[in-house]
């Protein structure tokens, strides 16, 4: 069963059936629980579903609570994978305090919740008993496709050529939506205090901030050197055309960039935010504060003006992926399927 799909082909192809389900992801839509709740229980119940999977915060709470009353009979048994709880430490502690107390709410109505960085984990323990919380390595990574081998130089050259960048241009990229909590302001100013005139700065995604990045680009003088490149299909070899990839969220869960980063052995500069420090813990890269322009931008120096320690940075990167292997993830996700179905 998939929710809020809206018709995609793709999930239709990929699955043996699509159910689509009018949902909001903002929390406070009343479609939530007049529509959307109404609609999955009625679903689950008639399909008889052993097991429903739920995933991000908003469908998985509305999710849980639609299908806490057919559990009085042993099924389904539900399993909710955390792709970073939207409390987190150094967040917002109001607004933190209620959402930890709803998904503490939720775990009543969860067999199993799995999570996917350690900061996470720890707090998982307060919301489950520990034997039912499962740490996995996100949704894993497809090694031989997001391979060095897999790109071919003349894939990077005609990104290069594209972007018109000369032999002595070093490109930095940075693939996220144009969101607040991704911070892509950060990475336009420190680009403009680093000073390198041979440096470039390549935006992938789209998102409401990204005419207001451009604007800063503008100002700060920089606006010839940063590409809003929007949606890419090929950020494989757009990644193998970079120096390094630069993500200075103030949030994450166990970012994909940086995983498919690392596993084409371009090195990361990162936040010191739970998921990134996962990441890179194993020398692939550079963390930095949260905010701190000074130290992305001498990070950015860092490894501009020394190819060779980036280089060993993507090296040990791409060795460290190997426990973020697909096949590994699919695997643990057949124990953990077993499990639930055992214990109903």
């Amino acid at each position: 069963m998939a929710q809020g799909v809206g018709g995609c082909a793709e999930c239709s192809k990929a699955f043996d059936y699509v159910w689509d389900v009018v949902w909001s992801r903002n929390p406070l839509d009343h479609r939530n629980l007049l529509v959307a709740c109404r609609r999955v229980r009625d679903l689950v119940a008639q399909q008889g579903y052993d097991l429903v999977h739920v995933h991000t915060p908003v469908a998985a709470f509305v999710t849980r609570l639609a299908v806490r009353g057919l559990r009085l009979t042993g099924r389904p048994r539900v399993i909710y994978t955390a792709h970073g709880f939207h409390f987190y430490r150094g967040g917002p502690q109001p607004r933190g305090a209620v959402l930890r107390a709803l998904e503490k709410l939720a775990g009543r109505w969860t067999d199993h919740l799995v999570v996917i960085n350690r900061e996470d984990q720890q707090a998982a323990y307060r919301l489950l008993p520990r034997e039912r919380v499962w740490h996995m390595p996100g949704v894993g990574i497809d090694l031989e496709r997001y391979s060095p081998a897999a790109v071919p130089e003349s894939e990077v050259a005609r990104v290069r050529q594209q972007l018109r960048l000369g032999p002595e241009h070093r490109l930095l990229l940075m693939v996220a939506e144009f969101n607040p909590g991704k911070r892509h302001r950060d990475a336009v100013a420190a680009l403009a205090r680093q000073g390198q005139a041979e440096a470039r700065l390549a935006f992938a995604g789209t998102g409401p901030l990204m005419e207001e990045t451009r604007q800063l680009a503008m100002a700060l003088g920089v606006a010839d050197r940063v590409y809003f490149l929007g949606f890419r299909p090929d950020i494989p070899s757009l990644v193998r055309a970079s120096v390094a990839v630069v993500l200075p969220s103030e949030r994450e869960g166990l970012p994909r960039s940086i995983m498919e980063s690392l596993s084409l052995g371009v090195p990361v500069i990162g936040t010191r935010i739970r998921g990134i420090v996962d990441l890179l813990e194993g020398g692939g890269g550079l963390l930095v504060p949260v905010g701190d322009v000074v130290a992305l931008a001498e990070a950015m120096t860092r490894v501009l003006d020394k190819p060779h320690e980036a280089r060993e940075m993507g090296r040990r990167g791409r060795e460290c992926m190997a426990d973020f292997d697909l096949r590994k993830v699919i695997a643990m996700h057949e124990v953990l399927y077993d499990a639930a179905l055992r214990s109903a």
